[in-house]
Protein backbone atom coordinates (compact mmCIF):
# COMPACT_ATOMS: atom_id res chain seq x y z
CA UNK A 1 0.00 0.00 0.00
CA UNK A 2 1.45 3.34 -1.03
CA UNK A 3 2.22 5.83 1.70
CA UNK A 4 0.43 9.14 1.52
CA UNK A 5 3.27 11.33 2.75
CA UNK A 6 3.36 14.32 5.05
CA UNK A 7 2.48 16.78 2.29
CA UNK A 8 -0.83 15.08 1.50
CA UNK A 9 -1.60 14.54 5.18
CA UNK A 10 -1.18 18.28 5.80
CA UNK A 11 -3.17 19.32 2.73
CA UNK A 12 -6.16 17.12 3.52
CA UNK A 13 -6.24 18.36 7.11
CA UNK A 14 -6.30 21.94 5.80
CA UNK A 15 -9.11 21.14 3.37
CA UNK A 16 -11.29 19.69 6.15
CA UNK A 17 -10.65 22.69 8.36
CA UNK A 18 -11.29 25.19 5.56
CA UNK A 19 -14.58 23.61 4.50
CA UNK A 20 -15.70 23.38 8.10
CA UNK A 21 -14.80 27.03 8.71
CA UNK A 22 -16.41 28.34 5.53
CA UNK A 23 -19.54 26.19 5.25
CA UNK A 24 -20.38 24.22 8.39
CA UNK A 25 -19.41 26.30 11.40
CA UNK A 26 -21.28 29.47 10.30
CA UNK A 27 -24.48 27.39 10.32
CA UNK A 28 -23.97 25.80 13.74
CA UNK A 29 -26.87 26.87 15.99
CA UNK A 30 -28.11 29.10 13.16
CA UNK A 31 -30.03 26.67 10.95
CA UNK A 32 -33.46 27.59 9.65
CA UNK A 33 -36.25 25.04 9.44
CA UNK A 34 -35.96 24.81 5.67
CA UNK A 35 -32.24 24.01 6.05
CA UNK A 36 -33.14 20.60 7.53
CA UNK A 37 -34.86 17.58 6.03
CA UNK A 38 -35.13 13.84 6.64
CA UNK A 39 -33.43 11.69 4.00
CA UNK A 40 -34.90 8.56 5.64
CA UNK A 41 -36.91 7.91 8.82
CA UNK A 42 -34.92 9.27 11.74
CA UNK A 43 -31.98 10.34 9.57
CA UNK A 44 -31.47 14.09 9.19
CA UNK A 45 -29.52 15.97 6.55
CA UNK A 46 -28.90 19.71 6.44
CA UNK A 47 -27.78 22.22 3.89
CA UNK A 48 -24.42 22.21 5.70
CA UNK A 49 -23.96 18.46 4.99
CA UNK A 50 -24.78 18.87 1.33
CA UNK A 51 -22.76 22.00 0.61
CA UNK A 52 -19.76 20.70 2.52
CA UNK A 53 -19.79 17.41 0.65
CA UNK A 54 -19.75 19.19 -2.72
CA UNK A 55 -16.81 21.34 -1.68
CA UNK A 56 -14.90 18.38 -0.23
CA UNK A 57 -15.45 16.39 -3.42
CA UNK A 58 -13.97 19.18 -5.51
CA UNK A 59 -10.99 19.90 -3.30
CA UNK A 60 -10.04 16.33 -2.41
CA UNK A 61 -10.39 15.44 -6.07
CA UNK A 62 -7.70 17.98 -6.86
CA UNK A 63 -5.33 16.34 -4.39
CA UNK A 64 -5.81 12.73 -5.55
CA UNK A 65 -7.44 12.84 -9.01
CA UNK A 66 -7.51 9.04 -9.46
CA UNK A 67 -9.48 8.40 -6.24
CA UNK A 68 -13.24 7.86 -6.51
CA UNK A 69 -15.15 10.12 -4.14
CA UNK A 70 -17.63 8.22 -1.94
CA UNK A 71 -19.53 10.70 0.22
CA UNK A 72 -22.29 9.95 2.69
CA UNK A 73 -24.90 12.13 1.04
CA UNK A 74 -24.25 10.91 -2.51
CA UNK A 75 -24.44 7.27 -1.43
CA UNK A 76 -26.93 7.54 1.43
CA UNK A 77 -29.50 5.31 -0.28
CA UNK A 78 -26.91 2.55 -0.69
CA UNK A 79 -27.22 2.37 -4.47
CA UNK A 80 -23.89 1.85 -6.13
CA UNK A 81 -21.98 1.56 -2.87
CA UNK A 82 -20.74 -2.05 -3.19
CA UNK A 83 -19.42 -1.30 -6.67
CA UNK A 84 -17.83 1.96 -5.57
CA UNK A 85 -15.99 0.27 -2.70
CA UNK A 86 -14.29 -2.08 -5.18
CA UNK A 87 -12.39 0.77 -6.83
CA UNK A 88 -8.64 0.66 -6.30
CA UNK A 89 -8.48 4.04 -4.59
CA UNK A 90 -11.34 5.93 -2.97
CA UNK A 91 -12.09 8.81 -0.67
CA UNK A 92 -14.58 7.93 2.07
CA UNK A 93 -16.03 11.17 3.38
CA UNK A 94 -18.58 12.11 6.02
CA UNK A 95 -18.95 15.88 5.65
CA UNK A 96 -20.83 16.24 8.94
CA UNK A 97 -20.78 13.24 11.25
CA UNK A 98 -23.37 13.66 13.99
CA UNK A 99 -25.90 15.70 12.05
CA UNK A 100 -28.63 15.32 14.68
CA UNK A 101 -26.20 16.64 17.30
CA UNK A 102 -25.32 19.55 15.03
CA UNK A 103 -29.01 20.38 14.60
CA UNK A 104 -29.68 20.22 18.34
CA UNK A 105 -26.71 22.41 19.24
CA UNK A 106 -24.64 19.61 20.78
CA UNK A 107 -20.85 19.95 20.31
CA UNK A 108 -20.49 16.26 19.39
CA UNK A 109 -19.95 16.38 15.63
CA UNK A 110 -17.02 16.09 13.27
CA UNK A 111 -15.80 16.29 9.67
CA UNK A 112 -14.14 13.06 8.52
CA UNK A 113 -12.25 11.61 5.58
CA UNK A 114 -10.32 8.43 4.87
CA UNK A 115 -8.22 7.41 1.91
CA UNK A 116 -8.72 3.76 1.02
CA UNK A 117 -6.44 1.82 -1.29
CA UNK A 118 -7.03 -1.74 -2.46
CA UNK A 119 -9.81 -2.10 0.10
CA UNK A 120 -7.75 -1.04 3.12
CA UNK A 121 -7.72 2.32 4.89
CA UNK A 122 -4.29 3.90 4.49
CA UNK A 123 -4.93 7.37 5.95
CA UNK A 124 -7.58 9.10 8.03
CA UNK A 125 -8.53 12.56 9.25
CA UNK A 126 -11.11 13.64 11.86
CA UNK A 127 -11.68 17.33 12.55
CA UNK A 128 -13.71 18.28 15.63
CA UNK A 129 -14.36 22.02 15.18
CA UNK A 130 -15.86 22.72 18.59
CA UNK A 131 -12.88 21.18 20.39
CA UNK A 132 -10.41 22.42 17.76
CA UNK A 133 -9.01 18.89 17.62
CA UNK A 134 -7.51 17.41 14.46
CA UNK A 135 -6.88 13.66 14.54
CA UNK A 136 -4.72 12.16 11.83
CA UNK A 137 -3.54 8.62 11.21
CA UNK A 138 -1.47 6.94 8.55
CA UNK A 139 -1.11 3.18 8.39
CA UNK A 140 2.15 2.14 10.02
CA UNK A 141 2.98 5.71 11.10
CA UNK A 142 0.82 6.16 14.18
CA UNK A 143 -1.92 8.62 15.08
CA UNK A 144 -1.72 12.23 16.23
CA UNK A 145 -3.95 14.82 17.84
CA UNK A 146 -3.08 18.36 16.77
CA UNK A 147 0.30 17.08 15.64
CA UNK A 148 1.19 15.33 18.91
CA UNK A 149 1.52 11.51 18.84
CA UNK A 150 -1.26 9.80 20.74
CA UNK A 151 0.00 7.56 23.52
CA UNK A 152 -2.88 6.40 25.65
CA UNK A 153 -2.48 4.75 29.03
CA UNK A 154 -3.13 0.98 29.25
CA UNK A 155 -6.70 0.05 30.05
CA UNK A 156 -7.56 -1.90 33.22
CA UNK A 157 -7.34 -5.67 32.79
CA UNK A 158 -10.65 -6.53 34.48
CA UNK A 159 -14.11 -5.57 33.15
CA UNK A 160 -14.99 -3.77 36.39
CA UNK A 161 -12.42 -1.11 35.65
CA UNK A 162 -13.38 -0.52 32.02
CA UNK A 163 -15.42 2.42 30.76
CA UNK A 164 -17.12 2.33 27.41
CA UNK A 165 -20.14 2.96 25.26
CA UNK A 166 -22.61 0.90 23.26
CA UNK A 167 -24.68 2.61 20.61
CA UNK A 168 -27.97 0.78 20.91
CA UNK A 169 -30.08 2.52 18.23
CA UNK A 170 -29.64 -0.16 15.57
CA UNK A 171 -29.03 -3.24 17.72
CA UNK A 172 -31.10 -6.30 16.97
CA UNK A 173 -33.28 -7.57 19.82
CA UNK A 174 -31.05 -10.50 20.79
CA UNK A 175 -27.87 -8.43 20.96
CA UNK A 176 -29.66 -5.68 22.89
CA UNK A 177 -30.78 -8.24 25.48
CA UNK A 178 -27.23 -9.57 25.88
CA UNK A 179 -25.83 -6.07 26.32
CA UNK A 180 -28.43 -5.24 28.97
CA UNK A 181 -27.75 -8.51 30.75
CA UNK A 182 -23.97 -8.00 30.97
CA UNK A 183 -23.38 -4.26 31.10
CA UNK A 184 -23.33 -4.27 34.92
CA UNK A 185 -19.96 -6.06 34.98
CA UNK A 186 -18.21 -2.94 33.62
CA UNK A 187 -17.20 0.21 35.42
CA UNK A 188 -19.58 2.11 33.14
CA UNK A 189 -21.34 1.62 29.83
CA UNK A 190 -22.83 4.77 28.34
CA UNK A 191 -24.90 5.40 25.21
CA UNK A 192 -22.12 7.07 23.23
CA UNK A 193 -22.33 10.47 21.59
CA UNK A 194 -24.01 9.26 18.35
CA UNK A 195 -20.99 10.61 16.47
CA UNK A 196 -18.35 8.08 15.46
CA UNK A 197 -16.02 11.03 14.87
CA UNK A 198 -16.17 11.70 18.61
CA UNK A 199 -16.52 8.19 20.06
CA UNK A 200 -13.51 6.65 18.29
CA UNK A 201 -11.12 9.44 19.35
CA UNK A 202 -12.33 9.03 22.93
CA UNK A 203 -10.95 5.49 22.83
CA UNK A 204 -7.67 6.67 21.30
CA UNK A 205 -7.35 9.43 23.92
CA UNK A 206 -8.17 7.15 26.85
CA UNK A 207 -11.40 8.94 27.75
CA UNK A 208 -13.11 5.58 27.34
CA UNK A 209 -11.77 2.06 26.86
CA UNK A 210 -14.18 0.70 24.26
CA UNK A 211 -17.09 1.53 21.99
CA UNK A 212 -19.43 -0.84 20.20
CA UNK A 213 -21.46 -0.04 17.08
CA UNK A 214 -23.99 -2.09 15.17
CA UNK A 215 -24.59 -0.25 11.89
CA UNK A 216 -21.23 0.22 10.16
CA UNK A 217 -21.49 2.43 7.09
CA UNK A 218 -17.95 2.83 5.75
CA UNK A 219 -17.68 6.64 5.92
CA UNK A 220 -18.69 6.50 9.59
CA UNK A 221 -16.05 3.98 10.63
CA UNK A 222 -13.01 3.92 8.35
CA UNK A 223 -11.52 7.16 9.73
CA UNK A 224 -12.01 6.41 13.42
CA UNK A 225 -11.01 2.77 13.13
CA UNK A 226 -7.60 3.74 11.76
CA UNK A 227 -7.10 6.40 14.44
CA UNK A 228 -7.77 3.82 17.15
CA UNK A 229 -5.61 1.12 15.56
CA UNK A 230 -2.69 3.47 14.96
CA UNK A 231 -2.88 4.63 18.57
CA UNK A 232 -2.35 1.03 19.69
CA UNK A 233 -5.99 -0.05 19.85
CA UNK A 234 -7.94 -2.86 18.23
CA UNK A 235 -11.00 -2.66 15.95
CA UNK A 236 -12.71 -5.86 14.85
CA UNK A 237 -16.06 -7.27 13.88
CA UNK A 238 -17.82 -8.96 16.78
CA UNK A 239 -16.80 -12.39 15.46
CA UNK A 240 -13.14 -11.35 15.57
CA UNK A 241 -12.62 -10.60 11.89
CA UNK A 242 -10.49 -7.54 11.07
CA UNK A 243 -12.40 -4.47 9.95
CA UNK A 244 -12.12 -3.43 6.30
CA UNK A 245 -14.47 -0.82 4.78
CA UNK A 246 -14.91 -2.84 1.58
CA UNK A 247 -16.46 -5.79 3.40
CA UNK A 248 -20.06 -5.33 4.61
CA UNK A 249 -21.26 -6.53 7.96
CA UNK A 250 -22.91 -5.53 11.20
CA UNK A 251 -21.33 -5.05 14.58
CA UNK A 252 -17.96 -3.46 15.30
CA UNK A 253 -16.03 -3.21 18.55
CA UNK A 254 -13.17 -0.77 19.10
CA UNK A 255 -11.03 -1.13 22.22
CA UNK A 256 -7.86 0.19 23.79
CA UNK A 257 -5.85 -2.94 22.92
CA UNK A 258 -6.21 -6.46 21.56
CA UNK A 259 -6.41 -7.75 25.13
CA UNK A 260 -9.09 -5.21 26.05
CA UNK A 261 -11.05 -6.12 22.92
CA UNK A 262 -11.20 -9.76 23.98
CA UNK A 263 -12.14 -8.95 27.58
CA UNK A 264 -14.96 -6.65 26.45
CA UNK A 265 -16.21 -9.05 23.77
CA UNK A 266 -16.33 -11.96 26.21
CA UNK A 267 -17.88 -10.01 29.08
CA UNK A 268 -20.37 -7.98 27.07
CA UNK A 269 -21.59 -10.57 24.57
CA UNK A 270 -20.50 -13.83 26.12
CA UNK A 271 -22.48 -16.73 24.70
Amino acid sequence: MAATGDDLMDKVASVLQDVSHDIIEPRFEKLHQDDIRFKSPGEMVTVADELAERQLKARLGELVPDALFVGEEAFSDGSGLPSALRHQRIWLVDPLDGTANFVSGSPHWAVMAALVQDGETCAAWIWQPVRKAMYRAEVGAGATRNGVPIERSPAPSAPGGLRGAVLTKFLDARTAERVDEHRHVFGSVGPGTTSAGVDYPMVADGEQDFVMFWRTLPWDHAPGALVVEESGGCVRRLDGRPYAPRHPGVGLLAAASTETWQVVRDALLGD
